[in-house]
């Protein structure tokens, strides 16, 4: 299915979990795949994983990752007691005590108070652990991100279609045309020189003969045949699963090219017209297609 670059999904954590994540992806057009991740840096490790995720589901687009992280539970800290630190302290009381000969007793209240006896410290982390509770809500933002791209996807698609349909209309208007293009400058040929010769005698064989070399210089046939196969080819382009964004770029630019070679060569004021109006649904779709994956 067709999908676009922009796009924006949510997942997070089912509740009753130890730890929880919300996250969020937006995404928007780009040439190539670039990934931006904002998370805490103890999510630092998972960072390949989630890219390989994203990546099995996105081709292309500027894509920002927004990580938050809940932890409920106090399984991931640790006390620790610094019993070298704490001997010398003790040890150095007992100096004090027999120096002055102090009566004060050493106390576990007392050696607890002393910095860094005691400490509390965060548990080394286990990533795969962390991994586990990631991967569920990572996935639900990427689903609801694809999702978003698909439907957007269908309205460009859509769109794209109507527009080189009205493109198609266009060109058969100037086929109509094209014709009468010969015929007129014939027509026109003959009144200017009837009025410069007034009576005097035409060469009929001459007048064929300019009338043929500009049949020649106006002959839009195999131009009008190309851009109604680009047309074509677009338009299947677009029923494809695949991403083709490139491609649809470059048809629309071998489309631009036939209409501005049919409006140099016509030489008619109507053609011209058609072409313009051709031009503009033209870049349109061109506009349009930067935002196809």
């Amino acid at each position: 299915m067709l999908k676009s670059m922009t796009g924006f999904g949510r997942g997070t954590t089912k509740e009753g979990s130890s730890r929880s994540f919300t996250i969020e992806i937006k995404s928007v057009n780009h040439r190539y795949f670039d990934l931006n991740l904002k998370m805490p840096r103890n999510l630092l490790s998972l960072e390949s994983k989630i890219r390989e995720c994203l990546k099995e589901k996105i081709n292309r687009g500027k894509i920002d990752v927004f990580i938050t992280q809940n932890v409920y539970s106090n399984d991931d800290m640790e006390v620790k007691f610094n019993e070298q630190l704490a001997d010398s302290y003790v040890n150095c009381l007992k100096q004090i005590k027999e120096r002055y000969e102090t009566k004060d007793d050493i106390s576990v209240s007392l050696i607890s108070k002393f910095p860094d006896v005691i400490s509390v410290e965060k548990k080394e982390e286990d990533s795969d652990e962390i991994w586990s509770y990631m991967r569920e809500p990572l996935n639900e933002a990427i689903e609801s991100l694809v999702s978003m791209r698909e439907k957007e996807g269908k309205k460009l698609k859509d769109d794209v279609t109507k527009k080189c349909n009205i493109i198609q209309e266009l060109l058969k208007d100037i086929e109509k045309r094209a014709p009468l293009v010969v015929k007129d400058y014939k027509e026109r040929l003959n009144d200017k020189i009837n009025e410069l010769l007034e009576n005097s005698d035409i060469d009929e064989s001459r007048i064929a003969m300019e009338v043929a070399i500009f049949a020649d210089k106006a002959a839009i046939d195999e131009e009008v045949v190309r851009l109604n196969s680009h047309i074509i080819q677009l338009k299947d382009t677009l029923e494809k699963s695949e991403p083709v964004g490139r491609k649809l770029d470059f048809i629309i630019q071998e489309m631009n090219r036939e209409t501005n070679t049919i409006s140099s060569k016509a030489n008619d004021l109507q053609i011209v017209n058609l072409t313009i109006n051709m031009k503009n649904y033209i870049e349109k779709i061109r506009e349009q297609i930067q935002n196809i994956e």
